[in-house]
């Protein structure tokens, strides 16, 4: 979608700067070509070296070198993109832009562009929510500046709050949509992406009765799909997430619906009604006891352990990717495998009716289960895109903006993918 297009990102001061760096890396894996502008401050974070390796490009810092002046002025540099990018965009910066001023080359270059600004802002949670940050936002967005963020998370200053900086596969979201749909519908669209969509996550483990005080189960820490509903959450869609029996907190925002069983999940999936998308992120038991005894099994001297007579559990993502009028638009399951895992994830897909599925490695030497971070690969019809090692709140925000790019595109589109 971003091939041929042109992006000056414009670098700020901030410890988000090195986001700055992923950012460049996929707008140039989507086609497009990318020019930086960086601040003073901004280079105290990522070296012009760092942007121009992978931009490709040379990267601008002096509004007075005359060699610059020479070859891009700064009004030919204001004007020579499609779409304008402050990433990381800090207080100071936002501050400037409102107040028109232009005292380096990157506020030279805001002032005098005829092109749209988007701006993913990143602060101290404090900085965000000061009464001047909040008045220059509102005046910016008046003058036609679209915002992408923040989030909320913890952040380097080891607070946590709103003014964590989007993740860039959520900045890269918003440029398509603001590049293919044009700047008037995007910005509403960009704000809350996912606004007025309605989305059922599953998350956690099961757990399988084998009498009252046993079960079945597995080592799911349900981190991966708490954080799916909470990035969806965030882009604005009324979430519920249905989870089996975990240690991590419900995410705000959110209706969270408490499960054991498979059978009990697939009860409170069916029950949440219309859905517009499902992400399947929970590890539910393959098997269930047949017949769970009432009361606890004894174990007896000398006696042999009881056999455990075993039958299939619901199977939760086939189900809800079943054609029919009350089918979600997309269907997104989890493949955790030890081995095989792209070839196992793509028949998956094929035998569950699914959309897409995020496979991932559980292999004891990966750490996923109950670790922070997960090494994904998404697939669909047209084939596999590897991600890198992620944090796992990073791979739900990453997951959440493909999921809002993909509802808000038009059904051509869609069929097209």
């Amino acid at each position: 979608m971003l091939h041929g297009k042109r992006i000056l990102l414009i670098v700020a001061g901030g410890i988000a700067a090195f986001k700055s760096l992923e950012l460049i890396r996929r707008l140039r894996e989507r086609g497009a070509a990318v020019r930086c502008v960086v601040t003073e401050a901004g280079a105290k974070f990522v070296t012009p070296l760092s942007l121009q390796a992978l931009s490709e490009d040379r990267v601008y810092t002096d509004m007075f070198s005359l060699t610059d002046e020479n070859e891009m002025g700064h009004i030919q540099l204001s004007r020579d993109a499609d779409l304008l990018v402050v990433a990381p965009a800090t207080a100071n910066i936002l501050a400037r832009m409102a107040g028109g001023m232009a005292d380096d080359l990157a506020a030279t270059v805001l002032l005098a562009t005829d092109k749209p600004v988007l701006a993913a802002p990143a602060m101290n949670v404090r900085m965000w929510t000061h009464a001047a940050t909040v008045a220059n936002v509102e005046t910016l967005k008046k003058r036609g500046v679209t915002f992408i963020g923040p989030n909320d998370g913890a952040m380097a200053c080891n607070e946590h709050g709103p003014g964590r900086m989007s993740e860039p596969a959520e900045i890269v979201a918003a440029i398509e949509s603001m590049l293919a749909v044009g700047l008037a519908s995007a910005r509403p669209l960009l704000e809350q992406p996912l606004a007025g969509k309605r989305a059922l996550v599953t998350s956690g483990p099961t757990r399988e009765a084998i009498d009252p005080v046993r079960y079945i189960s597995n080592h799911s820490s349900g981190k991966q799909g708490h954080a799916i509903a909470a990035a969806l959450a965030r882009l604005g869609a009324e979430v519920t997430l249905v989870s089996g029996p975990v240690t991590v907190a419900d995410p705000t925002g959110v209706r969270t619906v408490h499960v054991d069983s498979a059978d009990e999940m697939l009860a409170a999936c069916l029950a949440a009604g219309a859905i517009d998308v499902a992400v399947c992120a929970a590890a539910v038991a393959d098997w269930k006891v047949a017949k769970p005894s009432k009361a606890k099994i004894k174990k007896k001297p000398g006696a042999q352990p009881p056999a455990l007579d075993l039958a299939p559990n619901p199977d939760i993502l086939a189900t809800l990717s079943k054609p029919g009028t009350g089918r979600a638009t997309l269907i997104v399951g989890f493949a955790a495998e030890t081995e095989n895992l792209v070839a196992n994830a793509i028949d998956k897909r094929q035998r569950k009716g699914c959309d897409w599925i995020v496979a991932n490695d559980v292999s004891p030497a990966t750490g996923t289960f109950g670790g922070e971070r997960n090494t994904v690969h998404l697939i669909s019809a047209t084939g596999v895109e590897d991600w890198p090692t992620l944090a796992k709140d990073e791979v739900a925000g990453r997951l959440a903006a493909r999921i809002a790019l993909h509802l808000a595109r038009p059904r051509s589109a869609e069929a097209a993918e």
